[in-house]
């Protein structure tokens, strides 16, 4: 299940986690927390949820269908992360995979500041695994990051913040792309060639989604990282231009008909 904000170019939030469900065979389901208007260009417009409407959106899923794992996106508010936090504590939820989505690609703020410490105190504790980028680590832990070192310590700091493991993505602008693994203690670096292109919108989405998938079929976390990191870098490898801006990666690119 992917608690998340709606992205109406597709490429993201609630659109790019359930395309990744599907092109990775597992069935999802989904809670919107945001209706956001944007395209390749930006964010236009953001209207929330009701809060009351998000605990409902839980419930009802939960209730019925249930979730292996759970993977949260935009969240937006303090209030909204209180409710999915309460949300996932009602329902015994115990594969959690936190996107702390903060601002856009293209530098649309997501995640008021005033959230943050909400982020931090209600939801962190919870995850099995939490997957920000280097300005979102940053943004975290209050300070800049601009080397491997720095980047380790991030990790630290977040994993201090109660959660099991975390992974830093993305890497170091114009070096290679390693995404940081920091789980029982140890570190572990999956690294790709960084591709030249503009369609990494929604790469992180897609990389949490693929994560959440492999861990509700019982992986373990260095696994499931390991998965993600091919899944995405494979779809952002067979991308083709959408819009003008930061296009979307190619969920799909294995499909056959």
């Amino acid at each position: 299940m992917t608690v998340a904000g709606s992205d109406s170019g597709g490429g993201a939030g609630i659109q790019a986690d359930l395309k990744t469900f599907a092109a990775l065979g597992a069935y999802g389901t989904s809670v919107i927390t945001a209706i956001t208007a944007q395209n390749t260009l930006g964010v236009t417009d953001v209207h929330e949820v009701p809060v009351a409407t998000i605990g409902s959106q839980i419930d009802v899923v939960l209730e019925d269908i249930g979730a292996d794992a759970v993977k949260t996106g935009m969240l937006v508010s303090a209030e909204i992360i209180e409710a999915v936090a309460a949300g996932l504590k009602r329902h015994g939820v115990n594969v959690l995979v936190v996107d702390p989505v903060m601002v856009a690609t293209t530098g649309a703020r997501l995640l008021r500041e005033d959230a943050q410490d909400a982020l931090i105190g209600q939801l962190l504790p919870m995850a099995t695994l939490v997957t920000p980028n280097v300005q979102e680590a940053s943004a975290l832990i209050g300070r800049p990051i601009e080397t491997m070192e720095q980047i380790k310590d991030a990790a630290r700091a977040i994993a201090e913040m109660g959660a099991r493991a975390v992974v830093i993505t993305g890497g170091l602008g114009g070096g290679p792309a390693t995404d940081l693994l920091f789980a029982d203690g140890e570190f572990k670096a999956y690294t790709n060639a960084r591709i030249a292109t503009t369609s990494t919108h929604g790469t992180g989405c897609t990389f949490a989604s693929a994560a959440a998938v492999a861990l509700a079929r019982g992986s373990d976390v260095r696994d499931a990282v390991a998965s993600a990191k091919r899944y995405v870098h494979a779809a952002i490898r067979a991308a083709y231009p959408v819009g003008s801006g930061n296009g979307p990666v190619d969920h799909f690119y294995g499909l056959t008909v």
